[in-house]
This record gives structure tokens, C-alpha cells and sequence, in this order.
């Protein structure tokens, strides 16, 4: 029996949903008429309709050079030469428009694109940009918008909830000739769920090791509830004022992973009842915080109660070792943090939040490796965040960073708020602009 064909012989068909194309694209119409007379009798035509098709075609990316030439005046009377003022560059006496530097850093940090990958880009247009000289560019944008990076730091620390994680960065070791593990630690603000009137917004750090003492400087200004993994690096930041919420998608991902070996009826019971539980949360996403409580108090606690006493007596049946009690072992270990988001309305079931903000983190490690210094971290971070926080507010990326980068050389340090995605208006130029 050939793929894809049943016991009878019938081949089932995968059904595939229409792309709809965005009514913003530019569209090239072609019009294709046909004769003047009636092909058959010679009789007149008379028109009665068109039929419309559509492709989607693309224009390849292409590279052009601003020109600007600035005519010098000399005063007839008093010799004074006057000339219209340079315009201003992101990079001063720099090569890149703002343009040109988006490009790079969006090819980077959210398309994955490594700088010497795309130095080879521009060779084939037959422009000679060293990957050297990308990565400077990168450091002087990083440069640039680190007070921003800084601003939205702030506004995700202000927040009564955060979402919390962390992963891996490889980095090169200077003089060594070999990578040492670094983190990427994010913290994620999001009330989405619960209607919050502040703006979702990620905030990444860097560091060389996995230390407490990182989470601990990067939150000392923060009080509310975190939510996170199980590291016990958190452990001080719970002791200033910080409630600890747990991520039940953890829980549930430790039974998946049982399943996939073979009949687990333990582990798939486990995965009812947590399923169970999402599908409440499906009911009350974008309600108010009371109204979550009061469901999660009358529907939700009673589920969790029943799986926890249901896990409390399989675990009497498990062999010790086992990797089913070992994952029972962890739920019940959690218990506290898992319940707690059914103490309060504005608190999630996971910490999904964080764990998609540095999924573009774990796509990239797989094309560059492996960052090449602590700075080189560092900028990273820097572009992680506002990219991110860009993505997270539905704001192109693109649009969002040019405009950013053409304004904030010119911007006061003590405005760097109004340039945060959710301030900053992108339909209208201001003076003085860089090109």
C-alpha cells in the first residue's frame, strides 16, 4: 500500500487552507483582452464581466547609494560661503542608512541570518562588506539603543507578574580558542491574557555563567509574582517579596515525554487532567483578574485537588528510578508553585511566555554558534529585546528599528520613552532625521 493511499485503494487528499494575500501588497495588473470582433460569426462584442486571478510574486532585495550633494553659496556682498547642513548618520562619517543597518540586525536576531552569510549576500550584488565590518555595525547600533534596552527593562521590572527563563550562549573564550557556556536570561511582562492596560514587553541579560546572584541583580528592584522553571538559582529572589508560580506545562511536558516510549496509562491519566485544566483557562482568556479567580477557585482547584491525590497514590505503585516517578515525583515536588495560579487572576497557567521569547535564541545557536566575547553577548541582548518587544506589540520589526535608529542620536537620553514601541509614532518624520 503506497503512502498516503487507504485499505480500498483511494488516495486521501491533504487539505490545504488558502493563503489570502494582505491587501496592503502592491498589485501589477496585466490585462489580457481578446479580439475586437467574435472569433466565430465576426458579430460585436459586448463586455460582461472579468475573471481575476492573483499570484504572489516578489522583487528581489536590492541595493542602491543615496546620493547627497549639498551646492555651496558665496555671499556676493560680505564672502561668506553658506551650504545646507550635512544630514545626520546613524554611524557618524558611517557608510549604512538606517535602513541598510535594520536589514542586518533583522537578518540577524530574528531571521537567523549569520553576518558572514549575509557579507556573502552582498557579494553576489558586488558590494565588498567584510563580516568584520558587519559586526562592527552591529556594536554601534547595540551602542545606540542600549538606553532603550535599559527603558524597557524598567517597564517589564514594574510589573506585578513576570515570566522568567533562561538558556545557553555559547562564547568564545578570548585567547583560549574554545567556547565557555554563558546565559541569556529573559524576563517577559505580558497581561494580555487578563486585559492589562501596560504594554508586553521582554527584557534579555546576558552573563558568563549561571550564577543566583544574576536573576538576583536583575530583579532587585522587582516585587510580585515570577513565574519560572524549577532552577533554584530564583531561591533569593523569592526571599524579597517575590511570590514563586510554577509552570504546569513543565509538569505535563515530563508525562508527554513517557507516553512517547510506549503505553504509559499513569502518564496519560496525569495529561487528562491537565488538559482538563487548560480548557478552563481557553474560557477565561481577555477576562478580567476577579472573574479568573472566581472560575479557577470553582473549576480548576477541584481538578488539581483530584490530581494530586491521584498522583500521591500512584507513586506508592512506582518502582523508585523510574522515570514514571521521577515525573510524579517533580509534580508533587511543585505543588505549591502549581497551585498558585489559582490564588490569583492575573497569573498564568505556564510560562510559555517566556519559553517562545528565547525560542528565536535557540533557532539562531543552530547557524552562528556561538557569540564571540562577553560584549558580543551583551549586544545581543540588547537586540533580542527591542526586537522582541517589537514582535510582541505587533509592530513590524522593520519599520519599528528603522525608525528608531534614524531618530535616537538626536534624542534626548531622559525621552528614550517615547521611542519604546508602544510610544513612538511611525507615521510621521521628525527634524532632523538621519538618513
Amino acid at each position: 500500500m503506497t503512502p498516503g493511499s487507504s485499505a480500498a485503494g483511494t488516495v486521501k487528499k491533504t487539505s490545504r487552507r488558502r493563503i489570502t494575500l494582505p491587501e496592503h501588497l502592491a498589485r501589477e495588473e496585466y490585462r489580457l483582452d481578446t479580439h475586437e470582433l467574435c472569433p466565430d460569426c465576426q458579430g460585436a462584442l459586448c463586455h460582461i464581466g472579468d475573471d481575476v486571478s492573483e499570484i504572489l510574486d516578489v522583487v528581489p532585495a536590492s541595493y542602491r547609494v543615496i546620493k547627497t550633494v549639498r551646492p555651496k553659496y558665496s555671499c556676493k556682498a560680505c564672502d561668506a560661503v553658506v551650504q545646507a547642513p550635512a544630514p545626520q548618520r546613524v554611524i557618524n562619517k558611517g557608510l549604512p542608512s538606517a535602513r541598510l543597518l535594520t536589514q542586518v540586525m533583522v537578518d540577524k536576531y530574528m531571521d537567523h541570518q549569520p553576518l558572514y552569510r549575509q557579507s556573502q549576500q552582498m557579494a553576489r550584488e558586488g558590494i565588498a562588506v567584510e563580516r568584520s565590518t558587519l559586526a562592527d555595525w552591529v556594536g554601534q547600533v547595540s551602542r545606540l539603543l542600549a538606553p532603550l534596552a535599559e527603558a524597557i527593562g524598567r517597564h517589564v521590572t514594574q510589573a506585578s507578574h513576570l515570566h522568567a527563563d533562561d538558556t545557553t550562549a555559547p562564547t568564545l573564550s578570548p585567547g583560549k580558542g574554545r567556547t565557555q557556556t554563558g546565559r541569556y536570561w529573559t524576563y517577559v511582562r505580558d497581561g494580555r491574557a487578563w486585559n492589562e492596560a501596560a504594554a508586553p514587553a521582554v527584557w534579555l541579560q546576558y552573563s558568563e555563567d549561571r550564577k543566583s546572584i544574576h536573576p538576583t541583580m536583575h530583579l532587585r528592584h522587582f516585587t510580585g509574582a515570577l513565574q519560572a522553571d524549577a532552577y533554584a538559582g530564583y531561591n533569593d529572589v523569592y526571599r524579597n517579596k517575590v511570590t514563586f508560580v510554577a509552570c504546569l506545562a513543565h509538569v505535563r511536558r515530563k508525562f508527554y515525554d513517557i507516553t512517547q516510549s510506549g503505553p504509559a496509562p499513569t502518564a496519560q491519566q496525569a495529561i487528562e487532567y491537565i488538559q482538563q485544566l487548560y480548557a478552563i483557562e481557553k474560557t477565561i482568556r481577555n477576562q478580567p483578574p476577579d472573574k479568573r479567580l472566581a472560575i479557577r477557585q470553582q473549576q480548576s482547584v477541584p481538578i488539581l485537588t483530584e490530581f494530586y491525590d491521584y498522583l500521591a497514590t500512584s507513586l506508592r505503585t512506582l518502582s523508585k528510578g523510574s522515570a514514571m516517578s521521577k515525573a510524579v515525583a517533580y509534580a508533587i515536588n511543585q505543588q505549591d508553585g502549581i497551585m498558585a495560579y489559582t490564588q490569583d487572576g492575573r497569573a498564568a497557567i505556564d510560562n510559555n511566555s517566556a519559553e517562545r521569547s528565547i525560542r528565536p535564541i535557540a533557532l539562531g545557536r543552530k547557524n552562528y554558534l556561538f557569540a564571540g566575547s562577553k560584549a558580543g553577548g551583551e549586544r545581543a541582548a540588547v537586540l533580542y529585546t527591542i526586537l522582541g518587544t517589537a514582535k510582541l506589540n505587533d509592530i513590524n520589526p522593520n519599520q519599528y528599528l528603522t525608525a528608531v535608529l534614524k531618530r535616537i542620536g538626536q534624542h534626548s537620553i531622559n525621552k528614550v520613552d517615547e521611542l519604546l514601541p508602544w510610544n513612538i509614532d511611525l507615521s510621521t518624520p521628525t527634524q532632523n532625521e538621519a538618513i
